[in-house]
């Protein structure tokens, strides 16, 4: 059984599988499409971060318009354009024992496309949650779901894997930004033209 989290809670994720190695970041989510019209693209993003918080180089920004880290630490799996269907929409794939020791902590977000052109936001979306699962075994560690607590918001960071005394722990987050990704890249230090 996975474990569970509500907003803000942290929980150990090697120290309780010691030999965890390949996980699977899996982000899904259902919209109400009555709401603005047009199509909701989402979209999952894996920013990696050093300890002050930003990511040293554009590198470190995994999405849609840049699908794995050199490092192969971190690849992401592909956009889905629509979010039709059940399971994840989108998937990152993090080979823990590949991320570079100046990396302490990957924040995983998930942001709306064109949204305000599409005049679109997370209170459009329900059932959103993240999930890790083992590669090795597709066994479901860790199961968070963000409920519904946004409104206006068109960014959301959902969790955080972060290093702590040599292990990996993850971090359920649930906060929500304005200004969609480019509000994101400018919070962990990215450049946006």
């Amino acid at each position: 059984m996975p474990i569970n989290l509500s907003k803000g809670q942290k929980v150990d994720l090697t120290k309780g599988n010691p030999g965890l190695k390949n996980i699977m970041v899996g982000l899904g989510w259902d919209v109400n499409a009555f709401d603005s019209g047009s199509d909701f693209d989402l979209d999952a993003a894996a920013f990696m971060l050093g300890e002050n918080g930003k990511c040293p180089t554009e590198k470190e920004f995994v999405f849609y318009g840049n699908l794995a880290h050199p490092s192969e630490a971190v690849k992401h799996m592909g956009d889905n354009l629509t979010g039709e269907g059940d399971g994840d929409d989108e998937q990152i794939e993090v080979d823990l024992s590949k991320i570079p020791a100046n990396i302490s902590k990957i924040a995983f977000t998930v942001t709306i496309y064109d949204a305000e052109v599409r005049r679109q936001n997370f209170g459009q979306v329900s059932n959103a949650f993240i999930r890790i699962v083992d590669e090795a075994t597709n066994t479901e560690l860790i199961r968070y779901d963000l409920g519904e607590d946004f409104s206006i918001e068109t960014a959301v960071v959902v969790g955080e894997l972060y290093r702590h005394n040599g292990e990996w722990k993850f971090n359920a987050i649930g906060s929500g930004f304005q200004g969609g990704l480019a509000a994101l890249c400018g919070h962990y230090g990215i450049e946006v033209a």
